[in-house]
């Protein structure tokens, strides 16, 4: 392919992506292949000789296109969302062509530049302490991995980095509603899942300060070292709030690293009436969250802030012969900042989308799916046959269809199993689930870029109606 071919391609390629966006909804929102369908239409051997690029496109088009779920789709409700926007693509576009490797400042100074602004940019616009530093990391479980691995490096002197481990019993408390990324993290930290104490939640599903407290004590007494508290803002269940202030206060009372993990809720600190939600965030060592889930910026983008930039470069810093340059002392080299020697220019889709949208634009974006997941609470409540089960803090509903006829819990498992199953296979929505307190929870999150009114109607008409069919 040479210029002149990829001029046209690409310009094809725009009108398809174009029209993508506007023709969304013809698409079924979960894929409806069964496995292997795929895998049996790609030969087993590559060509031996280059194929046309119309070629490769129409097999795109008619046998991967099928096995996609459209996570842009204004009926994707599953999960959290993973969201996109006309900047944040045009922005990944350029990244593409670009194809910068934002290792070290020389490497590009502009992508370093960008990255330290735009992250500033974020402390301003969501009340974020301006002692804070912030680094973009690819995902929420890797900036976890890194908070971990700094507070381990940090209490232990920067010598299991050196030496490996001497038995240092280090312990690590979250909630008992943590993302499954905390169980990871701390496997690959070496710090051994057995020392990871599930601090027992509250009704709202929120850690509890005096459990937290408790378990500390308890381990102290038998001469463990509690390293690291991680609360969560916006547990994936149901997007419960631990309670920032007392667990930091707890934190600087035994003098333990403190990590805050906002992945999908912290955008909503864009808004006044919800910077609530990181009070008490000026106690802390490090906090995150995702802009590809909530902010309309492409994946894979997560917002890292330390206060102790020192410490995490300690961490992570190697200094081959290759990689000094003249100007190391002057500028941020992010390769220091994370696990990741070769870094993606992932600042300039975020620079697009907040410059696109601005403030207010993305402010309305969020209240309007706030407004929608608060009039879909209403007509749940209302509805005889059906409740919610978690408090609706931002966007996401947890909810279960429960016929008044019905008290047994292993037959309403059974049903509101087969009402996402059902609805899922129709491929007008997309729903999944959860467990709270054992209990089956479908939950629905109201944050796609394209959602409005109507889909959310639609949907409340789709899960009374499929609902129905199934008790008959």
């Amino acid at each position: 392919m040479n210029s002149q071919d990829f001029r046209k391609e690409a310009h094809k390629l725009v009108d398809w992506m174009a029209d993508y966006f506007e023709n969304i909804e013809q698409y079924p929102v979960k894929s409806q292949l069964a496995p292997q369908d795929i895998y049996r239409q790609i030969p087993d051997s590559p060509p031996q000789q280059g194929e046309p690029f119309e070629q490769i496109f129409e097999d795109f088009q008619q046998k991967i296109l099928p096995g996609i779920t459209h996570w842009q789709h204004p009926s994707f409700f599953a999960y959290f969302n993973g969201n996109n926007s006309f900047p944040s693509v045009l922005g990944e576009m350029l990244t593409a062509t670009l194809a910068a490797q934002c290792m070290v400042w020389d490497t590009s100074p502009a992508a370093a530049e960008l990255e330290e602004k735009v992250m500033n940019w974020l402390k301003e616009m969501m009340g974020i302490p301006a002692n804070f530093e912030g680094v973009i990391q690819d995902t929420a479980s890797t900036a976890t991995l890194c908070a971990l691995l700094t507070a381990r490096e940090k209490f232990s002197n920067y010598q299991i980095n050196q030496k490996g481990f001497q038995q240092e019993n280090f312990m690590v408390y979250a909630s008992s509603e943590t993302h499954s990324s905390i169980d990871k993290a701390v496997k690959i930290a070496g710090l051994g899942i057995d020392n990871l104490r599930k601090i027992p939640a509250n009704k709202q599903f929120a850690m509890i300060p005096e459990e937290l407290d408790k378990a500390i004590r308890d381990d102290l007494a038998v001469g463990k070292k509690p390293l690291c508290v991680i609360a969560t803002v916006g547990t994936t269940s149901s997007t419960a709030i631990d309670p920032v202030r007392s667990l930091g206060e707890i934190c600087q009372k035994y003098g333990i690293f403190y990590h805050i993990d906002a992945a999908y809720a912290g955008t909503a600190a864009l808004l006044p009436e919800k910077r609530w939600i990181l009070d008490g965030i000026e106690l802390a060592d490090t906090y995150l969250f995702n802009p590809h889930k909530w902010m309309f910026t492409n994946f894979d983008c997560t917002a890292y802030f330390v206060k102790d930039k020192k410490a995490l470069i300690r961490t992570f810093e190697i200094l081959p012969e290759y990689l000094k340059t003249q100007s190391d002392a002057l500028v941020n080299n992010y390769r220091d900042w994370g696990i990741q020697l070769g870094r993606r220019f992932r600042a300039l889709k975020l620079w697009f989308v907040i410059r696109s949208f601005g403030v207010e634009g993305i402010q309305n974006k969020l209240r309007k799916h706030l407004e929608l997941a608060q009039w879909l609470k209403n007509k749940i409540e209302f509805h005889p046959d059906f409740e919610i089960l978690a408090p609706l803090e931002f966007n996401l509903l947890c909810l279960r269809y429960k016929p008044q006829d019905i008290q047994d819990e292993a037959q309403l498992d059974f049903l509101n199993q087969k009402l996402i199953e059902k609805i899922n296979r129709s491929g007008k929505a997309y729903l999944t689930h959860t467990r709270l307190k054992g209990t089956y929870t479908i939950r629905i999150a109201i944050g796609q870029t394209s959602v409005e009114a109507r889909h959310i109607e639609n949907l409340w008409e789709i899960l009374q109606r499929e609902a129905a069919l199934l008790n008959n």
